[in-house]
């Protein structure tokens, strides 16, 4: 695994892979931003103060700064998922040039999935986590008492999620059904690894627009070392 982690990282060098990464940085930040004006435009008039028996409706600027906040809060949640729905639609064409770059043998006998199969992987893959996350909303609650709690089931929730993502989007370039869903048996804890490692980037600002792609990477290199014969 930590072999993985460092070819993917090499691979981060790649023109082509940061050309990628670019285009995927940009379509989530265009995701964010726009959910951040939508909600500053909802929140123009709330008055908060109504709870209270008074009145303090917001403006133009209390909405914007809400929807700001909002938008952070947000971001705990929603990150991994619209991160691995954005990476769908690149994820096809970073692990063709990681195995292209390492595994050229068998590079050519991959089959592209095809955009109606990626894009219900996607969209199947982002309700999952938010599934999951809305499942472990109790627990982070009361964790937040603890400081760390957080954080480590954040890690945990998304890390399994993002794993099985990750290791289906590689897996299904390759093989039937039948050996894909016997990599994704036998990889449970690499896959994990994998998708930890990437929940812990998206924690960390700037780093964690790098994240996917470097989990794809990550999961092809996994999914090569430990392919099915």
């Amino acid at each position: 695994m930590i072999e993985s982690l460092f070819l993917s990282l090499s691979d981060l060098s790649d023109r082509r892979i940061i050309g990628i990464l670019i285009r995927s940085m940009l379509v989530t930040l265009l995701i964010f931003a726009a959910l951040a004006a939508l909600t500053g435009w909802a929140l123009v008039g709330v008055d908060p103060c109504a709870w209270f028996d008074d009145s303090c409706p917001l403006g133009v600027a209390g909405g914007g700064f809400g929807a700001v906040m909002l938008t952070l809060l947000a971001g705990w949640f929603l990150f991994p998922a619209i991160a691995i729905a954005v990476l769908c639609a690149y994820i096809d064409r970073v692990v063709a040039i990681v195995e292209a770059r390492h595994y050229p043998h068998t590079a050519t006998s991959a089959r592209s999935p095809g955009w109606a199969a990626v894009a219900l992987l996607g969209l199947r893959s982002a309700g999952r986590v938010l599934l999951y996350n809305l499942i472990a909303l109790p627990f982070y609650i009361v964790l937040l008492f603890t400081v760390i709690g957080p954080v480590a089931l954040f890690v945990a929730v998304n890390g399994a999620a993002l794993g099985r993502d990750l290791g289906e989007m590689v897996a299904l370039r390759h093989g039937d059904r039948a050996s894909r869903a016997a990599w994704l048996a036998s990889s449970r804890i690499g896959r994990f690894f994998v998708g930890a490692t990437v929940t812990g980037l998206f924690l960390v600002p700037f780093a964690n627009l790098l994240a996917p792609v470097l989990g794809a990477a990550m999961t092809t290199h996994l999914y090569h070392r430990r392919r099915p014969t």
